[in-house]
C-alpha cells in the first residue's frame, strides 16, 4: 500500500469523490455532502490531502485536513478539520482508514493545529467507532451540518 499526497481536484481524488458522494447519498438519501470545499483548502502548508493506492496504483482510500481558525461555523483557533475520509467497500477493514488518519494527524500537527475536528452522522457508525477507538471524543458541533439531528462532532486534542 502506498500513501500519496494529491491535489483534493487530482483525477484520483474526484473518483474517490465521488464514490464517497454516492455512498452518503445511500446512507442518508440525500444529494451527499454539501460543505463548500475548495482544492486551496488542502494546499500545505495549511492543509493535506492524501490517497492510498493498491500495488496495482488503483486509488482505494482517501481523506484530508484543512486548517479552520474561530469562524461563524463555530470552529476554534487551531482547529484542523478531517474531510473525506473514505476506503473503497472491498478494502475496508485492513486498517486503511487508521494509517491515513495518523498521516493526516501527524501532518496537521507539525504545521502548529492544536485540534482535529471532523463531522460524521449517525448513519456512519464505522466511522464513529474509528474515531472513538483513536481517541476522538463528542465535541460542540461546528460546520455545516452542526444543526442537523443526524450531525455528530468530534475533537481530539494534539
Amino acid at each position: 500500500m502506498n500513501i500519496r499526497r494529491v491535489a483534493f481536484d487530482h483525477p484520483d481524488a474526484v473518483k474517490l469523490n465521488d464514490a464517497v458522494q454516492a455512498e452518503y447519498h445511500v446512507r442518508y438519501g440525500d444529494g451527499g455532502d454539501s460543505t463548500p470545499l475548495a482544492p486551496a483548502d488542502f494546499s500545505p502548508p495549511s492543509g493535506l490531502y492524501l490517497i492510498a493506492y493498491d500495488d496495482s496504483g488503483t486509488p482505494v482510500a482517501s481523506g484530508g485536513w484543512r486548517a479552520q481558525d474561530a469562524n461563524e461555523t463555530g470552529n476554534l483557533d487551531g482547529d484542523a478539520e478531517l474531510k473525506r475520509m473514505f476506503v473503497i467497500e472491498q478494502m475496508r477493514g485492513r486498517g486503511l482508514a487508521r494509517r491515513i488518519l495518523a498521516a493526516l494527524e501527524e501532518d496537521a500537527r507539525a504545521a502548529g493545529r492544536i485540534r482535529m475536528v471532523l463531522e460524521t452522522g449517525t448513519m456512519q457508525p464505522e466511522a464513529v467507532a474509528l474515531y472513538a477507538s483513536s481517541g476522538y471524543e463528542p465535541c460542540e458541533k461546528f460546520g455545516y451540518y452542526r444543526f442537523h439531528e443526524e450531525s455528530l462532532c468530534y475533537a481530539k486534542r494534539f
